[in-house]
């Protein structure tokens, strides 16, 4: 079964007991701020909500989250958090600054090199992101079926212009796929829908949540297409 929803991530959290899901893959909007770039266009990080908050109110908020995935993560579980370092007002932050402040066990960082067109002369040419898996307790049931190392390479995708950057779904499906006895996957970052699309490939049970009303409707709708056309073919 596939369910997404429009609302607060921590709202549909809170509804949910204690160790009830198997397995997490998101990725949080990054904090941005109100305009950002890749290559010489500029984007809006969200047209219905703003991605700029105050840093330090930002990194509370991811605490809070993680905290909340991790009370409903079962013993033994995983999440699959993909975020990057940034660069704001010429200094590097990395998730490490929160992420050490959760719950979670850190069990590796994957890089993930996804041809990111950002050509700044003013740095080396930032072109990574990171894939951090974090368990609940140090023993986990994760199995390199996929045979990975610890650096992937896939770009990263656009969906039909409406959602300016995603996770392949190549990757989400590699991901889940590591995790072959989870039955119950969680996404509170829905975004495009990429996470929904590969648990529903993988025969998974999936929940995955969406504050923006956009992007909700633009995954619902792109959900919809792909399961009409399994069943065409």
């Amino acid at each position: 079964m596939i369910t997404i929803t429009n609302e607060c991530n921590i709202d549909l959290m809170k509804r949910y007991e204690d160790d009830f899901f198997d397995l997490t893959v998101t990725s949080p909007p990054y904090n941005l701020g109100v305009k950002h770039h890749t290559g010489n266009k500029i984007f809006n990080a969200y047209d219905d909500f703003i991605d700029d908050m105050p840093e330090i109110e930002y990194q509370k908020k991811q605490i809070q989250v993680l905290n909340e995935l991790h009370r409903i993560t079962k013993k033994g579980g995983s999440l699959m958090y993909n975020h990057k370092n940034r660069i704001r007002k010429g200094k590097q932050i990395t998730p490490y600054e929160w992420l050490l402040k959760t719950d979670w066990t850190i069990k590796q960082e994957i890089v993930w090199f996804n041809g990111s067109q950002n050509f700044d002369k003013c740095r080396f040419y930032p072109m990574t992101e990171r894939i951090y898996w974090l368990s609940k307790g140090i023993n986990t049931e994760f199995i390199n079926e996929i045979n990975q190392h610890d650096l992937i390479k896939d770009n990263a995708v656009g969906t039909n212009k409406e959602h300016k950057r995603a996770f392949p779904l190549s990757l989400a499906e590699r991901l889940i796929m590591c995790f072959p006895k989870s039955k119950k996957v969680f996404d509170p970052y829905l975004g495009s829908g990429t996470t929904a699309i590969a648990s529903h490939n993988l025969k998974k049970d999936f929940v995955g949540c969406e504050i923006s009303i956009k992007s909700y409707n633009n995954a619902l709708k792109r959900l919809k297409q792909h399961q009409a056309q399994l069943t065409m073919f």
